[in-house]
């Protein structure tokens, strides 16, 4: 699935990138983050500040939110310059955002800020086309094209036919395909490739043909016939790949991993394992008592504004499921006379006589979601990630819909990928909670911190602007 709405990110999915053992998947990944820190620190000498630590703490900041960089090597030039505007003006301003809040940027000089705001996306502009006019000649130091051929028939061997033909940076000369099923040809032709054989030719071709390279895209269960076919290849030199056909099951944070040297295919996993992990949770700290202590004053505010508003408490408190679908509780300020929290919870509706006059205007602003930041620091939450529902509600729709659960392998959000795509407030109806699963799906699928840095920005804007479905 692909991510729903305008994004400024590619969505994960079935493709073929360059290799990642190619020289230009290196250089691409090193690209801009090295273009950023050193664009950087070229203008703080020549602006004659020098090298002081804090250009170095922000270098390291620098490359560990921009590495690796995205592949733009196949964009058309004028996505390659929205994808970098777009992500600089992101990065930037979240950079000014905290060195404002916290002074950190009055260590350094205006002119020097100015200027590395304004240069940086132009060198990394000339970076990115300076690359694209070389691949060429680094994809020639790499040596001859790879003579490959294709073994198995089917919709990943097709699709990854596709890629490989369409690719100008992947040297690879397809051959054709083998496959035993006649009734495959029609396919085969549609894409101007021959069937050369049998899988019992392969060997004899591979000989005398020099094979490079043999993608077996032949189904799990055919077992003896691969291990037959990997038995005979074993006197060739060429490079074998599996391309399994789990691959056409929804993958979440697929990947490869060992165990004690046993290899594992990870088919759904969390975003947050490993180095991410401490990067989600060290920004959710960090933002959190950033954002507390700047709205300090606004939580007094809401809080006597509340108080004021009509009898009961000033905090919510609701249980919800958090992640691995334990039970948390999370807070909000109250904006209703009610305070539910039993086997069944009514949503919120245009004009729900349950909300207070001052708790619609908290509810339209969002401001109501603000004692979150605190389940944030306690770690039953993030800042972004699926909203949590009411335990009720989970209960309903897991049975309703299929994946439900699966959006509880991270941590619920203050805000997330669907609520800024307009899925946020009442789902009156089975397809628009479904919509906002897809969509919490599909952060787990594509999750960056860039992602992040981009929801919470647009979470912003949101609020200032006024979003349909804050009732």
């Amino acid at each position: 699935m692909q991510l729903t709405r305008s994004a400024p990110f590619r969505p994960a999915g079935l493709s073929v990138s360059i290799a990642r053992d190619s020289i230009l998947y290196t250089i691409e990944a090193l690209l801009e983050p090295m273009v950023i820190v050193l664009a950087l620190w070229t203008i703080a000498l020549l602006t004659g500040d020098g090298l002081s630590p804090a250009y170095v703490i922000v270098a390291l900041i620098l490359f560990s939110l921009t590495f690796p960089s995205n592949s733009k090597i196949n964009l058309r030039p004028r996505e390659v310059v929205s994808d970098v505007l777009i992500n600089w003006i992101i990065l930037s301003s979240l950079l000014l955002f905290f060195g404002f809040a916290t002074s950190y940027i009055y260590l350094f000089p205006l002119n020097t800020v100015l200027l590395w705001l304004c240069l940086t996306p132009a060198c990394q502009l000339l970076a990115v086309f300076a690359l694209r006019i070389c691949a060429p000649t680094l994809i020639k130091l790499q040596g001859a094209v790879k003579r490959t051929i294709i073994v198995g028939i089917n919709e990943q061997a097709l699709a990854l036919t596709e890629r490989l033909a369409s690719n100008d940076y992947i040297a690879a000369e397809l051959l054709g395909f083998f496959e035993d099923r006649q009734d495959q040809r029609i396919s085969a032709d549609a894409l101007n490739l021959p069937i050369l054989g049998g899988i019992g030719d392969i060997p004899a071709y591979v000989k005398m043909h020099h094979v490079n390279i043999i993608y077996l895209s032949l189904p799990v269960i055919s077992q003896e016939r691969i291990a037959q076919l990997l038995s005979e290849l074993k006197d060739t030199t060429a490079s074998i790949y599996f391309v399994p056909d789990i691959f056409q099951i929804d993958l979440i944070q697929g990947h490869v991993s060992q165990i004690d040297g046993i290899p594992v295919v990870a088919l759904c996993e969390t975003p947050f394992r490993g180095f991410n992990g401490l990067i989600k949770r060290l920004t959710d700290i960090v933002l959190s008592v950033l954002i507390l202590i700047l709205v300090s004053p606004v939580l007094i505010a809401v809080a006597i504004g509340v108080r004021h508003s009509s009898p009961g408490p000033v905090i919510f408190k609701q249980r919800r499921y958090g992640l691995y679908g334990d039970e948390i509780v999370v807070y909000k300020f109250r904006s209703m006379t009610v305070c539910e929290d039993g086997a069944a919870v009514t949503q919120a509706t245009r004009q729900d006589q349950r909300i207070t006059p001052f708790g619609e205007f908290i509810r339209k602003t969002s401001l109501d979601e603000l004692p979150q930041f605190i389940n944030v620091l306690q770690g039953r939450m993030s800042i972004v990630g699926p909203r949590p529902h009411a335990v009720s509600h989970n209960e309903t729709y897991r049975k309703l819909i299929k994946g439900y659960m699966v959006r509880h392998k991270v941590k619920p959000g203050i805000t997330g990928w669907a609520q800024v795509n307009g899925l946020r407030g009442e789902t009156e109806t089975l397809g628009k909670m479904k919509a906002r699963i897809d969509h919490d799906i599909d952060y787990l699928r594509n999750w960056s911190p860039k992602l992040d840095l981009y929801i919470i920005l647009k979470t912003v804007f949101l609020i200032f602007k006024g979003q349909n479905g804050a009732y």
